[in-house]
């Protein structure tokens, strides 16, 4: 865990949700996580609509088949 939690911190933004919405990020997510095991993804302001990130967070968690192992202000570590 703590192992996890050091990769999740030292990790950068690899995918970022945009107005597009997460539909357009959920294969990219899905191929990252094959080849790593944490992905930061960043929620924009255009992506969030009435939601909030912890929401989208774990509606992109359960189409990618993924985790979600934190989120903090706009943004969200993912595993598997």
């Amino acid at each position: 865990m703590a192992d996890l939690r050091t990769k999740a911190h030292e990790a950068d933004v690899t995918v970022w949700v945009g107005k597009a919405g997460i539909a357009s990020v959920v294969d990219e997510l899905d191929d990252q996580l094959g080849d790593r095991d944490v992905v930061k993804v960043k929620f924009l302001r255009a992506s969030r609509g009435g939601t909030t990130t912890e929401e989208l967070a774990e509606d992109l968690a359960e189409k990618a088949n993924a985790e979600v192992f934190e989120t903090r202000g706009n943004t969200a570590v993912y595993t598997r």
